[in-house]
């Protein structure tokens, strides 16, 4: 390993390789969802909709729950849903 400066160059190439490696397969599963987005639109789904269902079936049901609780009593608050003060 060459040192160049205290730092071992043949390492720190290793290291940026792979993340650059990763980097191009980041981008490239990245376009692949996209696609598959776009099949979905083309099939009448919402894709807005749909991330927000893989957002909340990433959650614990705990933790989804809570959320919805504080963002129906923010509703209410604003007058968005019945019971508020708008």
């Amino acid at each position: 390993m060459s040192d160049a400066g205290g730092i071992a160059a043949d390492q720190l190439r290793a290291f940026i390789e792979r993340i650059e490696r990763l980097e191009e397969e980041k981008k490239v599963i990245g376009d692949d969802i996209k696609e598959v987005y776009a099949e979905a639109k083309g099939t009448g789904f919402d894709a807005k909709i749909l991330r927000k269902l893989i957002s909340l079936r990433k959650k614990q049901p705990q933790e989804r729950e809570e959320e919805e609780a504080i963002l129906d009593l923010y509703m209410q608050a604003l007058g968005m849903i019945g019971g508020g003060n708008a």
